[in-house]
């Protein structure tokens, strides 16, 4: 199974084309905390020969002062290079690891095991053909495990193996084998996993059982090892051959007599002559030529990096991408997608960042989030943040359109990283959801006609609501909404506080103080929070409302499930102590509940004593009460 071939010594020229022509294969090791990636991997380049011996001879020094594996040479330490990954005998960071046989090239990445390096685990998996999930034979599947499943399949990888390692230590029981294969099997469908080929195979990584030769150990077993399964898995097929999509990277123009566009063909096929058309702008021309380090090509497909020219001078720049006239992508400036937040510090709705896909840079936000994923029980659920290694379904508005594919349909086009622009550091990954061209009929269209109250809800992350702070002039109203807004604001939502002072000012100015003009007011104010309502936004609303039917008529208004009403409640003692306006002070005839009535809310949602708790403590009910309603 080593890589040896007599064309070394021969014609080593020869020998060179030979490898060059050979498929790459690039897969992961992922699974729980020590079930075994690393002696896996280090397994692998050690019975098929692939390690030099000094470096053999240093891990086997290495393995008597901190390996695991007792008398026995620690292979994982071929891996783990880093020191600490090497004092806990843990993997932390990707590593990398590049080995070939005589059928193939392959590219590992060992990936982190720990629920706290998931950001490392996602990273090493988007650019893989396949998966390898090991699963210790001892414990059976995991949260960990279905963790990386998720992600692997979330990612698009077609091929999985599932390695049940650590056999040796069950006795190579088939019956144990069996059991965590239907485990595995079950879990799979509550994710709808479907890979292209799905393997399951007994193997010890530590004893070389099944890994690259097959065990004696295991005769029940009449599947093929693992290095057969890595060498004989067909990934050529899962290549996009059918959509041309060549993401511009820079514009070549090394003299005046030559204009090329250089970049790598992320999909389909290329030929000289072919109409292609350069979006998001629309312009078309035709492919006059196809450069590349070599010299010119007839035709190019997916993976190669060249430059294309054409026959008109269109204008075309990084970020764009050009695509055959009869076979175009989306062009939006707003999409869907699975991200995972890669950060610290968490995801928040509505900041700024800069959204990095292909060759494209654009600025835009992610107005809400949709719903986040519990990863260890697959359960969707409503959520203002993302926390770092969480995984959810958001909404993305860019600052300008771009070109995009659904991440099933094409990885390159349909993936993206979410940039930090204070930091430029990368805090997330996600995946566009999007129907493929075919499916961009006039369905997608009839959208575009009205934006429906659930739309905006999604958009936001919440459910429009009005909150009417009632009560006496004094009593703490508006000092109340405006603290409400500031929290609600610093967790993401959209809110706005409609104060009827203020109000008075612009839409109500003339109306009087008395009740009859102070119910006018808020009847009033109720049509503009029914509006904010049907935006999707949250209206916090501070108004006497001293009439009762009033305030009926504004529920009709708004809606009896939108309207909050929270009685705001002080002594008129207090209430003239703090005078806000002065009202008292002037000794008026307009002072709510001495001048006239004021009907005490005796259906309300909540009432709040301003004079025994704090505002920090009056907010905390408030926003309670709004996730008791589902509002947040």
């Amino acid at each position: 199974m080593s890589h040896q071939s007599d064309l070394i010594s021969e014609d080593i020229l020869a020998y060179l084309a030979q490898h060059e022509r050979k498929e790459l294969l690039r897969f992961l090791t992922c699974g729980n905390v020590d079930d075994g990636k690393s002696t896996l991997i280090g397994r692998l380049l050690h019975d098929s020969k692939m390690i030099y011996e000094d470096h053999l001879e240093a891990i086997t020094k290495d393995s008597k002062k901190v390996g695991t594996t007792g008398e026995d040479v620690d292979l994982a330490l071929l891996v783990d290079g880093l020191q600490a990954e090497r004092e806990q005998g843990i993997t932390i960071d990707v590593a990398y690891r590049y080995f070939s046989t005589a059928k193939r090239k392959f590219i590992i990445a060992d990936t982190p095991g720990h629920e706290q390096y998931t950001r490392n685990m996602a990273t090493g998996a988007s650019t893989c053909d396949l998966a390898i999930i090991l699963i210790d034979a001892r414990y059976g599947v995991q949260t960990q495990t279905k963790r990386h499943s998720f992600i692997a399949s979330l990612l698009g990888i077609k091929h999985i193996v599932v390695a049940v390692n650590k056999m040796d230590l069950k006795g190579f029981d088939q019956a144990v084998f069996e059991q965590i294969k239907a485990d595995y099997l079950k879990f799979a469908e509550g994710i709808a996993l479907k890979p292209t080929s799905l393997y399951f195979v007994p193997m010890s990584a530590l004893k070389g059982d099944n890994v690259v030769n097959r065990s004696e150990r295991s005769p029940w077993y009449d599947g093929q090892s693992l290095m057969e399964i890595l060498e004989t898995v067909e990934v050529a097929g899962d290549r996009n051959f059918n959509d041309m999509r060549f993401p511009v990277q820079y514009v070549n123009r090394p003299n005046l007599n030559f204009r090329g566009f250089a970049g790598t063909l992320a999909s389909g096929i290329v030929r000289k002559g072919d109409e292609v058309v350069a979006l998001p702008s629309g312009k078309g021309s035709r492919i006059k030529s196809i450069v590349t380090y070599e010299g010119e090509l007839e035709q190019a497909g997916p993976g190669q990096a060249i430059t294309l020219t054409l026959e008109d001078e269109i204008d075309v720049s990084r970020g764009d991408m050009l695509v055959h006239v009869d076979n175009r992508p989306q062009v939006t400036d707003s999409f869907d997608a699975m991200l995972v937040w890669m950060a610290e510090e968490p995801m928040l709705p509505g900041k700024k960042y800069d959204i990095k896909r292909a060759t494209s840079y654009v600025p835009g936000s992610i107005p809400s989030i949709v719903h986040r994923i519990d990863v260890n029980t697959l359960e969707e659920g409503p959520a203002s943040s993302l926390q770092l290694n969480e995984i959810g379904r958001v909404k993305v508005a860019l600052d300008a359109p771009i070109a995009l594919d659904g991440y099933e349909h094409n990885r390159t086009t349909g993936s993206f990283i979410v940039v930090d622009r204070l930091t430029n550091g990368t805090v997330g990954a996600g995946m566009i959801i999007a129907e493929p061209v075919g499916g961009q009929g006039g369905g997608h269209h009839g959208k575009l006609a009205h934006v429906s109250t659930e739309e905006r809800a999604a958009r936001f992350g919440q459910q429009p609501a009005t909150v009417l702070f009632s009560g006496l002039s004094g009593a703490g109203k508006s000092t109340l909404a405006y603290a409400v807004e500031r929290k609600l604001f610093d967790m993401g939502r959209a809110v706005y506080v409609l104060d009827g002072q203020n109000l008075r000012h612009d839409l109500n100015k003339g109306l009087a103080q008395d009740r009859a003009g102070r119910t006018e007011n808020w009847r009033r104010a109720a049509q503009v929070a029914k509006q904010f309502n049907e935006a999707g936004l949250l209206s916090l609303a501070a108004f006497v409302a001293p009439d009762a039917e009033g305030r009926e008529q504004a529920r009709a208004i708004i809606g009896a499930e939108r309207l909050l009403t929270v009685y705001v409640q002080a002594s008129p003692q207090v209430c003239r102590q703090r005078d806000p306006q002065g009202l008292y002070a002037a000794a008026g005839d307009n002072i709510p509940g001495e001048s006239f009535p004021y009907d005490i809310p005796l259906d309300a949602d909540l009432v709040i004593d301003t004079q025994a708790l704090p505002v920090e403590e009056c907010v905390k009910q408030v926003l309670a009460l709004l996730r008791e309603r589902g509002a947040i």
